[in-house]
């Protein structure tokens, strides 16, 4: 188990775990396949949730068979995610800048690590007033292999000059939570739509309910 005493870095997933995000992907994934004449369940949803392409793909097609239009699907949610978006922005998740202003203060490096692409992502985090914070923004078009494999935990913590052993991850998703662990980083879930399962738990650091909450991780001693 990482030593918590020894964290020095704080990488940060985005959607579900900053942004409440999650919701708005189940809701235009579903309403997306649902055009193209596609049952596309929340389950289904929370199955490549933080999955990069290479992997999401072939999960619904093996799902959906292999004339799922994948791309045209995304591309519809995207518009729709994005048009909901612009027209009635997001929720920030609750102690996100509580946890991010006590890192800053305890001088803790502090990266992005997302599945979402580099354009998006710095929009939503300026939106929100959040890019101030973080020292590296690595986002899923920046890496060969996307979650669930560790590549992106691996760069954020190079970027932030920190081995991953002295960083604490926090995510929200069982793929984010096996790509951080696989790094080796030091696993924080903060859960939003789903709990952590039973196999999960022996991968995990803490699991608090809120971000907020989770300030009490750096603080045990």
């Amino acid at each position: 188990m990482p030593d918590n005493n020894n964290c020095r870095g704080a990488i940060f997933d985005m959607d579900g775990l900053m942004l409440d995000t999650e919701k708005l992907l189940v809701r235009f994934w579903r309403q997306a396949a649902g055009e193209f004449g596609y049952d596309m369940t929340d389950e289904d949803v929370f199955g490549i949730r933080s999955l990069s392409r290479k992997y999401s793909v072939p999960r619904l097609k093996e799902r959906f068979g292999q004339e799922f239009p994948f791309e045209e699907v995304r591309s519809r949610r995207i518009k729709l995610m994005n048009d909901f978006i612009d027209q009635n922005g997001f929720e920030v998740k609750s102690g996100l800048f509580e946890l991010l202003s006590y890192l800053k203060d305890s001088g803790k490096s502090i990266a992005v690590a997302t599945a979402t692409a580099r354009d998006r992502a710095t929009d939503y985090l300026s939106r929100i007033d959040a890019l101030r914070y973080f020292d590296a923004v690595i986002c899923g078009d920046m890496v060969t292999n996307g979650k669930p494999e560790p590549d992106i935990y691996i760069t954020a913590a190079n970027e932030l000059g920190i081995p991953c052993g002295e960083c604490a991850a926090f995510e929200d998703s069982p793929n984010g939570v096996l790509s951080a662990y696989r790094a080796g980083c030091q696993v924080i879930m903060i859960p939003d739509l789903t709990q952590p399962t039973e196999d999960m738990l022996p991968m995990l650091s803490g699991v608090y309910s809120d971000l907020e909450k989770a300030i009490a991780y750096f603080e045990e001693v």
